[in-house]
């Protein structure tokens, strides 16, 4: 089995989620093979430094809110007893889920809370309204936080865990964004490069997201990221994008597929 193949199983390796079979396979080879073994290695560090950032604290008005609403819930699962199991289920899942993956219990906590608020300000009828706005800030800003320290470490496969990150942010700040430009523009894995190609794509309208990946494209030099830039800048009909793909067609040594794929899309912007 190759290594690409094994380093996609060491998320599920360290949750303990893989049958005996497939975790054999996974020690078998990273036991013979040193890349792997420092790449998991740095991966186990990162998921447990993730786990001792902060948690996010609610306000008091909206602590007092959701436990109001969780003992008005409770109430009603008391009186109706077939709603019990599922229930249980639902605990036993959160249990499981907490245990097995303390690194992401804070914003895991952060989203309950978001679905219980939300859940009161239906039974309320319009109240809590600022505080469901507040919590999911909240969520956004821990998402952020995770995706940045993600995407400083030396694995890629952590940093591509960051970009992957970034890509649940509804409205990613000024910091996140640079950060995926920087990743798009000096990673030196490939396959990270792509997955920050796709997370901008995500952002396009964002203020300076569009000039930039238009820049990006003259120092990139692997041609599934170039292809992948110029499929986006086409795609978005980014009109600025023409000159640079004449430059890039001018500019002398140039993959085969790369030219026909840039003088194509030259055509659909011009």
């Amino acid at each position: 089995m190759t290594c690409d193949h094994i380093q996609e199983r060491f998320a599920d390796f360290l949750t303990g989620e893989l049958d005996e079979s497939a975790r054999r396979e996974v020690q078998d080879h990273i036991a013979a093979c040193a890349a792997c073994r420092m790449e998991l290695e740095e991966l186990t560090a990162t998921w447990a430094r993730l786990d001792l950032l902060p948690a996010e604290q609610p306000s008091g008005r909206v602590r007092a809110g959701f436990y109001d609403m969780l003992e008005r819930y409770k109430d009603g699962l008391e009186r109706k007893t077939s709603a019990r199991p599922l229930a249980r289920r639902f605990a036993d899942w959160w249990e499981r889920a907490w245990l097995r993956k303390p690194a992401f219990a804070a914003a895991l906590a952060a989203v309950l809370l978001v679905v219980g608020v939300g859940a009161g300000y239906g039974i309320r009828g319009g109240s809590g309204g600022r505080e469901i706005t507040s919590l999911r800030g909240e969520v956004r800003d821990i998402r952020q936080t995770m995706a940045l320290s993600l995407l400083s470490q030396p694995s890629a496969v952590q940093r591509l865990q960051g970009v992957n990150y970034t890509q649940q942010v509804d409205r990613p700040d000024n910091r996140t964004l640079a950060a995926l430009v920087e990743t798009l523009n000096s990673d030196p894995n490939v396959n990270v490069r792509l997955a920050a190609v796709d997370a901008l794509y995500l952002f396009r309208d964002a203020p300076g997201v569009k000039e930039s990946l238009t820049a990006s494209l003259a120092g990139q030099e692997a041609p599934l990221v170039q292809v992948a830039l110029i499929d986006l800048l086409v795609e978005v009909r980014e009109s600025r994008a023409a000159e640079a793909l004449k430059a890039l067609i001018a500019g002398g040594k140039l993959d085969p597929a790369v030219k026909e794929r840039a003088e194509q899309g030259l055509k659909e912007l011009i």
